[in-house]
């Protein structure tokens, strides 16, 4: 949710001179609208893309000021924890993928919200084997999981920042005391909020001011959330895994207080489950692709392991078919999308969760992806949902898959930013406290929401007699889609890019990147185009562009069933053009527009593409 401008400058530098232009849609649809954001930009010196001008102009001035990429996606993420609450925030978590230029190495940092060491895989069953009713669950301290956003703060900024967690947290402070003004996105999300916000005292009295949804053009402030910021500055993020402001949030989580005294599920984390938290950095994954090098995160994310395997069925409907994904039609182009996007949510039900002997290596390499392709791809027909799961086992040939998975829940609290820097450092960061504002309860004295990331566990196993990774279990943390990637060319990155938008960030990051290396279309025309979302449920979402118009139809006629979306995740991403050049990239349209801006600017315009 993008928002706006500080109502008090943060500084000079944070009115940075908006040259460029927007490219147009790369099809028909909205024309874009003059919200005084830029959704492209092109230049030197360091780029920054989100979907809020405030914390992309924070980044920007710590680039401007000597700060590296780690050091500005700490300072925007921060931002968006004030301007973007009910997406991110340090009560959620995330995922990080990071190119250290000095090392020509791409590692990724799990942020992920663990569970508390007392849950067991029947903890959001009813004790006879039924699950839990999941609005109730997610209204409750029973969702909440132990924060990891602030450990991967800190992890990135020792690994590889240089500022210090105080300075990149300055402005976020700055930001929360002065406030900000209320765009229509903050103010459509806090009304479609209100209900289960004002169930809780404290979130009512942050976030529903005079008890309504701040008006548009409103100024929004949250001292409370300055006061957290204050004391994670001096005290580090030990203020939250052993201090003051994280025994609140256990209180908070354990005990939660509602306005007609009505009781909800308590949570189960305790101060011992923070104290045990720790960021991990860990190895991307990789796929090629066209010959460039894609990296993503690892598992407890299924993002890298699903966005690989589609782009690999897609290179394996190109031999099957002999004709190259830019050579055919649209139609043909989104058929051939969803059906290797089903598929790929096909294993990721079956294989991908926080469990031990996950065959990463086998469901990203090209030759299981030969196989499904051989086994189930027609490019006449769409393949009967849900599609079977394969057998990644290393033996591949052309024999049927196996059994089928019910379709899973999306969670779409979440947001994205992506910050390259002069030295060639470059940060795909997406963060989120899972729902659309977390699961409503606010942390009394300190303005942060918490998080409901537990509720992307399955509470029961999806099938009957086959083995489901993504159960609830102690410490585990619930699988996730989220996908922020970098792209290389040799040890080179070209690309990175990312979206919220819970399981669709995984169809959203896989059709940019197909939108733009294969057919063709400026960044920023990747992002804007209409999207398809088919992740292996009975129905394929479609945003309207394509629902109503031909290519709709032509999906019909192949056999997909059409769902309309109205809004299909909110991507933005950079590219890096070389010898300290940029071109940053985010909405035109989706969730209000995103703001893309670079340190120093071309003189000239980014032009349209049409």
């Amino acid at each position: 949710m993008t928002r706006i401008a500080l109502t008090c400058a943060l500084g000079a530098a944070l009115a940075l001179p908006a040259t460029a232009v927007a490219a147009a849609p790369a099809r028909p649809g909205p024309v874009v609208p003059d919200t005084g954001k830029v959704p492209v930009s092109r230049g030197t010196g360091g780029a920054v893309a989100s979907v809020d001008d405030v914390a992309t102009k924070v980044g920007v001035d710590v680039l401007a000021r000597g700060g590296n990429a780690a050091d500005a996606a700490v300072a925007v993420a921060a931002t968006l924890g004030v301007t973007e609450p009910y997406s991110s925030g340090i009560g959620g978590g995330g995922f990080l993928v990071y190119y250290d230029a000095k090392r020509q190495k791409i590692s990724t940092v799990d942020g992920r919200e663990n569970a508390p060491r007392s849950f067991t895989p029947t903890t959001f069953t009813d004790g006879q084997g039924d699950p839990l009713d999941f609005t109730t669950v997610v209204n409750s301290g029973l969702s909440v999981g132990v924060p990891g956003t602030p450990a991967l703060w800190d992890t990135v900024l020792r690994r590889w920042g240089t500022r210090s967690i105080s300075q990149a947290l300055r402005p976020a402070q700055q930001v929360a005391q002065r406030g900000f003004v209320v765009d229509q996105t903050f103010h459509d999300q806090t009304a479609a909020n209100a209900t289960r916000f004002a169930r809780f005292p404290a979130t009512a009295e942050v976030y529903l001011p005079g008890g309504q949804a701040p008006a548009v053009g409103s100024t929004f402030r949250n001292p409370d959330l300055a006061r957290a910021y204050a004391e994670i500055r001096r005290d580090g993020v030990d203020a939250v895994y052993r201090g003051r402001l994280g025994r609140a949030i256990v209180q908070t989580a354990r005990h939660p207080q509602t306005a007609d005294g009505s009781s909800v599920y308590p949570g189960q984390i305790t101060t011992k489950d923070l104290r045990a938290y720790r960021a991990k950095v860990l190895k991307p994954t990789r796929t090629t692709y066209r010959g460039l090098g894609v990296y993503g995160m690892p598992v407890p994310s299924s993002g890298g392991i699903a966005v690989g395997e589609a782009l690999n069925l897609l290179e394996a409907y190109d031999r099957q078919t002999g004709r190259p994904l830019w050579s055919v039609d649209d139609v043909q182009y989104l058929h051939r999308f969803a059906e290797a996007t089903a598929t790929a949510f096909a294993d990721r039900g079956r294989w991908v969760g926080d469990v031990r002997g996950v065959p990463t290596k086998q469901l990203l390499s090209q030759g299981f992806a030969n196989e499904r392709a051989c086994t189930l791809f027609d490019p006449e027909q769409a393949h009967a949902r849900p599609i079977p799961f394969g057998s990644p086992d290393g033996s591949y040939s052309c024999d049927p898959a196996g059994g089928t998975l019910a379709a899973q829940r999306d969670d779409h609290g979440t947001t994205h930013l992506t910050v390259a820097d002069r030295w060639g450092n470059v940060a795909a960061y997406t963060l989120t406290i899972e729902q659309t504002g977390g699961s409503g309860i606010t942390v009394p004295g300190y303005g942060l929401l918490l998080n409901n990331e537990l509720t992307d566990f399955n509470f029961v196993p999806t099938q009957p007699g086959v083995p489901d990774p993504n159960l609830p279990g102690p410490g585990k943390q619930p699988r996730s889609s989220i996908s922020p990637t970098i792209v290389t060319d040799g040890h080179r990155p070209v690309l990175a890019l990312g979206s919220p938008g819970g399981a669709t960030i995984i169809t959203t990051v896989a059709q940019v990147l197909t939108e733009h290396l294969d057919r063709g279309l400026p960044l920023v025309d990747a992002i804007a185009a209409p999207r398809l979302s088919s992740r292996n449920a009975a129905t394929t979402e479609a945003e309207p562009q394509i629902f109503d118009g031909a290519t709709g139809a032509g999906l019909t006629a192949l056999g997909h069933d059409l769902e309309l979306n109205p809004e299909i995740g909110a991507a933005t991403g950079i590219r890096l053009l070389g010898r300290n050049r940029f071109e940053a990239a985010a909405e035109t349209v989706r969730r209000g527009g995103g703001s893309a801006l670079v340190v120093h600017p071309d003189r000239r315009p980014v032009a349209s593409t049409r």
